[in-house]
């Protein structure tokens, strides 16, 4: 079943064709915590930059690439993490999944999914009226 997954499904890590392509144009650079693998293309492309590539394990979520690997996918930084010796700050949180779409979603009060009652407040929008 897991062969079948990696050929039809490209949410659930990276598929056949993919594999094939960075096979081919790709070399692997190096991983990050969650296990995503990062890859850099062998030549480089018509602007003279080389492009750049993750594949996910497990379900593709873009908000589980690191700052540090984010800064080189985007060339913001020439070097990778791995070479780069980046350490994180003390102030960077802990990734927590995007549950937008799921029952785990946040929802405020007033949000039509907790009954879209809340108090007023002074923010409040009231319509204008030629009348008033």
């Amino acid at each position: 079943m897991s062969f079948l997954k990696r050929i039809f499904t490209w949410w659930n890590g990276s598929t056949f064709g993919t594999n094939l392509m960075i096979g081919r144009r790709g070399a692997e650079i190096g991983k990050d915590d969650f296990g995503n693998t990062y890859f850099e293309e062998k030549e480089e492309t018509y602007d003279g930059r080389k492009r750049r590539w993750v594949t996910y394990t497990g379900y593709a979520d873009a908000s589980r690439i690191p700052a540090a690997w984010q800064g080189w996918l985007t060339h913001t930084s020439e070097l990778p993490p791995t070479d780069d010796g980046y350490k994180g700050h003390a102030w960077e949180k802990e990734h927590i999944p995007n549950m937008t779409g799921t029952l785990h979603a946040y929802k405020p009060k007033g949000s039509l999914d907790r009954g879209g009652d809340r108090q007023k407040v002074a923010a409040d929008y009231e319509a204008w009226s030629p009348d008033a």
